[in-house]
């Protein structure tokens, strides 16, 4: 989960409109926030800021749940990371070409090939990764397919 959000800040902080800050003691909270047009807005310790991700990074961005990857096709549609010295959610947004349906059981099979805890319940797959971090993937229908939630807790 820290990897996760150490390889989404580095970017961040390259990028513009940052102004940074003398963290205080109890001041380990993190926040970022994008969105699919590529707007990213974060507060961390020792910056604060806004900045405009490439054309189509988040469209390409991927996914790894224990090895677990995006449904072929799918597409990330936004971002957001809430962090703190204890705990950690992730929720990611996802576009897919296949139905709900389909998702459901893509991300099912593919979890039981890799060893990972999962099992659907209505619109939802949630289960425990290998780490002990709850998940929970949310699939809607959508246009010609379906679109989703992925929301990761930690309690590291």
């Amino acid at each position: 989960m820290r990897s996760l959000m150490f390889l989404v800040l580095v970017p961040l902080v390259a990028g513009c409109n940052v102004d940074t800050k003398y963290p205080k003691d109890g001041d380990e909270n993190v926040m970022i926030n994008a969105t699919e047009n590529g707007q990213v807005t974060f507060n961390v310790p020792f910056a604060s800021g806004q900045v405009k991700l490439p054309e189509g990074m988040m469209k390409d961005g991927e996914i790894d749940i224990d090895g677990v990857k995006m449904i072929p096709g799918g597409t990330m549609s936004g971002f957001n990371v809430n962090a703190g010295d204890k705990n950690a959610t992730v929720n990611l947004g996802f576009k897919a070409p296949s139905s709900p349906d389909e998702v459901r059981t893509y991300f099912l099979t593919q979890f039981k090939e890799k060893g990972v805890e999962a099992a659907a319940t209505g619109d939802s797959v949630s289960g425990k990764t290998k780490d002990g971090d709850s998940f929970v993937i949310k699939v809607e229908p959508a246009g010609q397919g379906s679109e989703g939630t992925i929301t990761i807790l930690s309690d590291n």
